[in-house]
């Protein structure tokens, strides 16, 4: 999650030390000035775009009632997300990281899409009858794009509701409630609580023929990097698009950081919706500062211009 693979390396060299743009790109503006917060200014961006993409991250999602563990107090017992959520962290105590994304798993079944996420759905849909295309690139876990009706969506960081085995490396869809009977009743996430130090025969295991190896939640870690295919389709759509929004995301974890900076280097508008300014912001068109459910639906709301058939 934090490897920086070589067209993105490239991007950081280009943008912070000031190499010329690529052939087919605009040059780069390295005056930094501060960004609009006009929204008839993004309006108007908007009504001429064809191709938006949007980034989203973890704040669209804390309207909904999911927990970051993120800053301060964010925590599962007295560990941090950081150190559970890596391959060490897995190898060491399986039990114990099970029992954490089994809590996050149990959470995230009574959470519901928030007006953040149907604002991007309710776009993408309406924009693809006029011919328009809106893809949504989401570091989060939680499906809340896919409840709220996303069609081109791209986890980037994997889904809380699919397990990959360790042994055969099946991927598979799993919205089992429990995951596995032992754990359930289990992940508790108050301090006191003791770990529930489940036999590693007994939590969840591949269910192929003749497999039966150690189910892992199919996220990306903490130290792993992300899938390369999946990368360069994400790279493709960057390319072609013609307005980006990031959205509840904080830009400091990489790869993705470095998603709109890559837009902006070629002079593509980017819009920031976020509670607070980011190390990026002041690279990037417009930014709406405030919660996303509340600044994003009238700025993707049909335009004047559009026509509905």
């Amino acid at each position: 999650m934090i490897f920086l693979p070589l067209h993105t390396r490239r991007l950081v060299i280009q943008v912070c030390c000031g190499l010329k743009a690529g052939p087919h790109q605009k040059s780069v503006n390295l005056e930094m000035s501060r960004p609009s917060s006009n929204l008839a200014e993004f309006r108007e961006a908007f009504s001429k775009a064809k191709h938006i993409a949007v980034i989203t991250g973890a704040g669209v999602s804390a309207e909904s009632g999911v927990p970051t563990f993120r800053g301060a107090g964010g925590y599962w017992r007295k560990w941090q997300a950081q150190h559970l959520a890596t391959p060490e962290a897995f190898a060491r105590n399986p039990s114990r990281v099970w029992e954490f994304y089994h809590y996050r798993r149990e959470v995230m079944m009574t959470k519901s899409p928030n007006p953040a996420h149907v604002a991007i759905a309710e776009c993408e849909s309406r924009l693809r009858k006029q011919g328009r295309k809106v893809v949504v690139i989401t570091q989060n876990i939680d499906e809340l794009h896919r409840k709220a009706g996303t069609r081109n969506l791209f986890e980037i960081h994997g889904s809380l509701f699919r397990t990959r085995c360790t042994t055969c490396s099946s991927v598979k869809e799993n919205y089992k409630s429990p995951v596995c009977p032992a754990l359930e009743g289990k992940g508790a996430p108050d301090p006191e609580v003791q770990d529930a130090v489940i036999p590693v025969q007994d939590l969840p295991r591949c269910e192929e023929i003749g497999c039966s190896g150690l189910l892992r939640p199919n996220v990306v870690w903490f130290g792993e990097t992300l899938d390369s295919n999946l990368l360069g389709e994400v790279e493709k759509e960057l390319e072609m698009c013609d307005l980006c929004l990031v959205v509840g995301t904080s830009s400091v974890v990489y790869p993705a950081a470095m998603f709109a900076p890559q837009v902006a280097a070629r002079g593509v508008p980017v819009a920031e919706f976020n509670m607070e300014s980011t190390p990026a912001t002041m690279g990037f068109t417009f930014h709406f500062q405030g919660p996303c459910g509340t600044t994003l639906p009238p700025a993707l709301a049909r335009h004047e211009t559009e026509i509905i058939s």
